[in-house]
């Protein structure tokens, strides 16, 4: 692969006169519903683990949109599946915390993370054809959810997924649910993904390139629905995308991952207006029509394998930027403001954080 771009000629291109990133949310410290700290995930494969999750820490307010982005690879997925601990061996979490609603999802007994998943977090997987259970009729895969946490009986389940079906604005819901997956459409097998994660009303859901493979126009449908359902339900959204289109226009803050480490995380705004990492500055570059008058640019190279991970920086091999000290020493974190963080040696570290550091780790 000669080089790779965040989104691509037939995705949602970002026109420049319209670049303005989603308003600001005023959210505090006090509102931290995900707490997320050094989170380490690991997969047993040969002579020693291979890191695929390293050292991630961020938080997520109540009604709050955060952005996970970077190129597949990156590790942003397997972040979400070690959140609500749906990984499969050899995968495993090997460090850290998961803070949900004051109870630590790492330390749960099985029992009770599977009260969490659904009711507590709701997931929308990336493939809904995968999700899905193809000789289940749609309406029976809503309705589980909720007879499963005992949130209604079956007849009410029934008529629970027809009224979910239509906040997700699928036409002639009552006729619908009863379909089986094969028989809608991939804009529409995604809302029904949407409708399922939004059963039990959890106050988080966390959406996996809920966009992927839809022609723009259901796109933009599936974007405007995201947003609309969070505010009909106060959600919080975990909004995982290699798109930092699609990021601009929904999230209020953004956390940029690479090999694994978040590399930059701060206010959407902040972020891209004024990018510091190099990685986080390629992505910008390589979205169609982000920045008047400026070429189309791709980042030359490929996100390293789990077995090839540089000791010091993972980005140094791709970066313009490169020092002698990226090969060898792993960037510290640093502020560049009190709430815009970046693993870099072009923004040294101080010595203290930020007296008015108030949001991530």
């Amino acid at each position: 692969m000669a080089g790779a771009t965040c989104g691509d000629a037939e995705s949602r291109e970002l026109k420049a006169e319209s670049w303005e990133p989603k308003a600001e949310s005023h959210t505090t410290v006090t509102d931290h519903l995900l707490s997320v700290r050094n989170l380490t995930t690991v997969f047993d494969v040969g002579p020693r683990p291979l890191v695929a999750v390293d050292d991630v820490s961020f938080d997520l307010a109540r009604g709050e949109t955060l952005g996970l982005v970077g190129e597949s690879g990156s590790g942003k997925s397997v972040t979400a599946f070690s959140i609500l601990r749906l990984l499969q061996s050899p995968g495993r979490v090997a460090g850290g915390q998961v803070i949900f609603n004051g109870r630590d999802l790492a330390a749960l007994p099985e029992r009770e993370m599977r009260q969490v998943r659904g009711a507590g977090i709701g997931f929308v997987f990336q493939e809904p054809m995968a999700a899905l259970n193809p000789v289940l009729r749609v309406g029976t895969q809503i309705a589980e959810s909720l007879i499963v946490h005992g949130l209604a009986t079956r007849r009410e389940a029934r008529t629970r997924a027809v009224d979910l079906l239509r906040a997700v604005r699928i036409t002639d819901p009552e006729a619908r649910v009863d379909d089986y997956p094969h028989q809608l459409s991939g804009g529409m097998r995604q809302r029904v993904m949407l409708a399922v994660a939004l059963a039990c009303r959890p106050p988080l859901v966390t959406a996996d390139e809920p966009t992927t493979a839809l022609d723009v126009t259901v796109q933009a449908q599936i974007l405007e629905l995201l947003r609309d359902m969070q505010r009909e339900f106060n959600l919080a959204l975990l909004l995982i995308t290699h798109d930092l289109g699609v990021i601009a226009e929904t999230a209020d803050r953004v956390a940029v991952m690479y090999a694994g480490r978040l590399v930059e995380q701060g206010p959407v705004r902040d972020i891209l207006r004024a990018p510091a990492h190099p990685y986080t500055q390629g992505l910008l570059a390589s979205i169609p029509g982000a920045r008047a008058g400026s070429r189309l640019q791709a980042i030359e190279g490929v996100v390293p394998s789990l077995t090839s991970v540089p000791p010091g920086c993972a980005f140094a091999p791709r970066c313009a930027h490169r020092m002698d000290v990226c090969d060898t020493v792993m960037p510290p974190e640093s502020w560049i403001t009190p709430d815009h963080r970046v693993r870099c040696h072009l923004h040294p570290a101080p010595t203290d954080a930020p007296a008015s550091e108030s949001r991530t780790h």
